[in-house]
């Protein structure tokens, strides 16, 4: 994994440069924003570990113009500025970690490593007994029966499978079927539950969805017979 560490203090920088060779990383770095953005013009990193008091400019600013260039590299800030105040500008600037100094060196790598981890591929055919969803082809079956669902149907019943066995709240229902529009009082969720219900048991041998008062919904998760 190939890294471009932002330092300006020179032992700091060495330091760090060092002991990311150990762990298996290729280090680059830099020890100013013209320099940072030179080297990331000309070159591919995985990973930026960045300073905020640079001498020629301010590591928020470099980080607003990656953001504004479509520079998606994982962003670790790495300052002495550790207020509110400056965690919330990093994070708002495109930052997807804010360290403070002084720091544990071994806290610095795994924060890297957890940037670095491959993301889940989220599966594409959902199962929860003899119900199944396929996410891409948006097939839906129980017991090798097909069930139409409409589009909120659909999106709820995905939400409750990925979730098989625990319950979900009507937040994130809500959130998931609605795209962040926030009702969760209304009705209108537990209309549109009580049709994917329906629709679901329709002549199956159980009941599948189950409501948890006070919390939102779950699907069970019996073994397939």
């Amino acid at each position: 994994m190939r890294v471009l560490l932002i330092e300006d203090e020179k032992k700091l920088s060495a330091f760090i440069t060092k002991g990311l060779t150990q762990e298996g990383f290729s280090v680059d770095s830099a020890a100013g924003a013209a320099e940072a953005s030179r080297q990331l013009l000309n070159g591919v990193y995985d990973l930026v570990i960045m300073d905020v008091n640079l001498p020629d400019g301010d590591g928020f600013a470099l980080l607003e113009a990656m953001r504004r260039e479509g520079d998606a590299t994982p962003v670790i800030m790495l300052t002495a500025r550790g207020s509110v105040d400056d965690k919330v500008r990093g994070l708002e600037s495109g930052a997807n970690d804010y360290l403070t100094k002084p720091f544990a060196f071994r806290e610095l790598v795994a924060r890297a490593r957890v940037l670095l981890r491959p993301a889940e591929k989220p599966e594409d055919v959902l199962t929860a007994g003899d119900l199944s969803l396929d996410v891409r082809s948006r097939r839906v079956t129980r017991a090798g029966r097909r069930i139409e669902l409409t589009n909120k149907e659909f999106a709820l019943l995905e939400v409750l499978l990925r979730s098989a066995g625990r319950p979900v709240s009507r937040a994130v229902l809500w959130e998931h079927a609605w795209e962040g529009s926030f009702e969760v009082d209304s009705n209108v969720l537990d209309v549109h539950m009580g049709r994917l219900r329906r629709k679901v048991d329709a002549g199956a041998g159980g009941k599948l969805i189950r409501t948890v008062y006070g919390v939102g919904y779950q699907i069970e998760a019996p073994e397939r017979g």
